[in-house]
């Protein structure tokens, strides 16, 4: 049975983001509220934590997996970045947008999409998450929560724990969440291909 626990959507309890982080690790795997509805979400170190995902969400080896990051020096050290990159992904960070590059040594190769060796990396705006992050001190492996069958991702933390109570360990409410999904930008090939138009105004990377 999944513990729930309620935090406050501006002010998370510390104590409770704490609880939160020592479960992630002990491979505890969470659902949890972004700035882009729900997402599943397990500590990189977790080697089950990815399989289960993946099992919840009926998806194969092909899945773009991305990893949450507090901050940009995090995000670049996950994925190689040039000048025009680097530039263009600062700008739009934080906010809701995801980044599909090549993945460095710093991720593990089980964590890399299996062909292209790469992976998706986002810096979220959203206080739980925000606060989540920096006492993890390391990024966050997550998928959205979009169930086998839907198109939108779970928008509320007591549906999910009523669904997934006994597939996931600890679901988080925090308040209202916006179902809108990121906007995805593919820059494996050298170049911004905007694969998915989300919250994020997609004008900047295209043209």
């Amino acid at each position: 049975m999944a513990r729930y626990l309620d935090l406050h959507p501006e002010n998370p309890q510390a104590r409770l983001v704490t609880q939160i982080v020592d479960l992630l690790k002990q491979d505890a795997l969470i659902a949890f509220p972004t700035d882009s509805g729900y997402a599943l979400g397990c500590q990189l170190g977790n080697r089950d934590g990815k399989d289960r995902i993946l099992k919840i969400r009926e998806l194969d080896e092909r899945h773009h997996f991305t990893l949450l990051c507090s901050n940009f020096a995090q995000l670049g050290s996950l994925v190689q970045l040039d000048n025009s990159a680097f530039r263009s992904v600062k700008s739009a960070t934080p906010g809701p947008y995801t980044f599909i590059l090549p993945a460095t040594s710093e991720v593990p190769k089980r964590l890399m999409h299996a062909k292209k060796k790469t992976v998706g990396v986002r810096i979220p705006e959203h206080p739980f998450v925000t606060a989540l992050l920096d006492e993890l001190g390391e990024p966050l492996l997550t998928s959205t929560l979009i169930l086998p069958g839907e198109e939108e991702a779970r928008t509320s933390g007591w549906d999910i724990k009523e669904e997934l109570d006994h597939v996931v360990d600890v679901v988080v409410e925090c308040g209202e969440v916006d179902a809108k999904p990121t906007t995805v930008v593919d820059w494996s090939e050298g170049y911004p291909e905007v694969v998915r138009i989300g919250a994020g105004d997609p004008a900047r990377f295209e043209g």
